[in-house]
């Protein structure tokens, strides 16, 4: 196993947050872009978030065929083929002439993208001890947020300067030069065995996994999570660019900034777990959430960025959490777990911008507000669900253990 300290660890872990940077790089390239999308195709606010959507649900829709195919043919060829696949939709994008055909080629980045997405925290849990595990995990979601940064704001600049094509092209060369980096430091597979002609076996799996409360609570948890975070975001591009701001995409873009404080409590989380109880993170993360959405209220731009700061801080603790407690509750078929809480979360990021866009164009930020507080109660209920399946399973194993000892 990987062990912490260790040059296998260093090469290991640097690779997958790269891979995990591209990633999001791509995912979120043209969030920033959207409220200029609307005059480039004289479309609505509803209509132009496919372009963000298309990618974070066909991303959600082939998670789990990219997880089955790994368990088959290995973890490393998976992610490595996503990864190559990046600068070649890339290029095809250029071609797109119409939002239709962009959001098309939207959903087949997002479908390349679920590859290294589907298996990477598989592969680390299969190679990794628990303890690197724990800590690695922390440092892949902390290059999640490094990858949102950085593709949002590159985004909004480059799209500035030279136009969305440019920022496209821009894009697929940074990915074609990661890709090939990525494949040179990843470590191959010590600790897996390939099942080859198991899909049936697979089925089994998923459907084995939704069948157990203590696994999809948190898969729900991460959905509805991520559907508040990325999309409060969203609404607030469309806010910063609107009367009386006029902020130009480029600077508004800067907003995404405030995803650092995420990078710092998903580094975090992983402590958290070592000393504290995984379920009382993802409450206190929700908690700092949606104080952030209230502050965000406030109508001045420092009011604005302390609650994003604030709302990142919160939603990337829980996501962290969320996460790692379903990689390691899954007693099998690992990548099929990891995928499935991945399902939930981009299908949440993906409806989530219809809910809280909806909410702006009809009532504003006070509407975002009652809208986002529904889905915040949802959340805490679902936290409450979760430690109640929590009690209930290590009663049983206590009293499985007491019986095995008196026998």
């Amino acid at each position: 196993m990987i062990e912490t300290h260790s040059a296998a660890y260093r090469r290991a872990s640097f690779a997958l947050a790269l891979g995990s940077f591209l990633v999001f790089c791509n995912l979120y390239l043209f969030q920033p872009m959207l409220p200029v999308m609307t005059e480039a195709f004289s479309a609505s606010a509803t209509r132009v978030n496919w372009l963000l959507a298309a990618g974070t649900l066909a991303l959600a829709i082939t998670l789990v065929p990219w997880a089955v195919s790994s368990e088959m043919i290995g973890r490393r060829k998976v992610m490595l083929l996503s990864l190559f696949l990046l600068p070649v939709v890339g290029g095809l994008m250029l071609f797109a002439e119409s939002l239709l055909m962009l959001s098309l080629a939207r959903a087949l980045m997002g479908a390349s993208l679920a590859g290294f997405a589907a298996v990477a925290v598989a592969y680390m849990a299969e190679e990794f001890s628990p303890k690197a595990l724990s800590l690695a995990v922390g440092g892949y979601i902390s290059a999640n947020s490094l990858g949102g940064i950085a593709g949002r704001l590159f985004g909004g600049f480059a799209s500035e300067a030279w136009g969305w094509q440019g920022a496209v092209a821009g894009m697929a060369v940074i990915s074609l030069v990661g890709a090939v980096l990525v494949a040179r430091l990843l470590p191959a597979q010590q600790h897996f065995t390939p099942q080859r002609g198991q899909l049936r076996h697979h089925t089994k799996h998923v459907i084995r996994h939704l069948k157990q409360p203590v696994l999809w609570v948190p898969m729900l948890i991460g959905g509805i999570n991520f559907a508040l975070f990325v999309n409060l975001y969203t609404v607030m591009g469309f806010r910063l660019v609107a009367p009386p701001y006029h902020l130009p995409v480029s600077w508004a873009s800067m907003i995404f900034l405030c995803y650092l404080s995420g990078t710092l409590t998903a580094k975090l989380s992983g402590s958290w777990s070592l000393r504290f109880k995984p379920l009382n993170g993802m409450v206190l993360g929700t908690t700092i959430s949606v104080l952030g959405m209230w502050v965000a209220a406030i109508d001045s731009v420092s009011a604005m960025l302390s609650g994003l700061l604030l709302i990142s801080s919160g939603a990337f603790f829980t996501h962290s959490l969320a996460y790692a407690w379903v990689s390691q509750k899954a007693k099998s078929a690992k990548a099929t777990a990891t995928a499935l809480y991945l399902v939930h979360y981009y299908v949440g990021g993906s409806f989530g911008g219809f809910y809280l866009i909806t909410c702006w164009q009809h009532w504003g930020w006070y509407g975002v507000l009652a809208g986002g507080s529904v889905l915040y109660l949802v959340l805490y209920a679902l936290c409450w669900k979760l430690g109640s399946l929590s009690t209930i399973s290590e009663t049983s194993v206590s009293a499985a253990s007491s019986s095995s000892s008196s026998g």
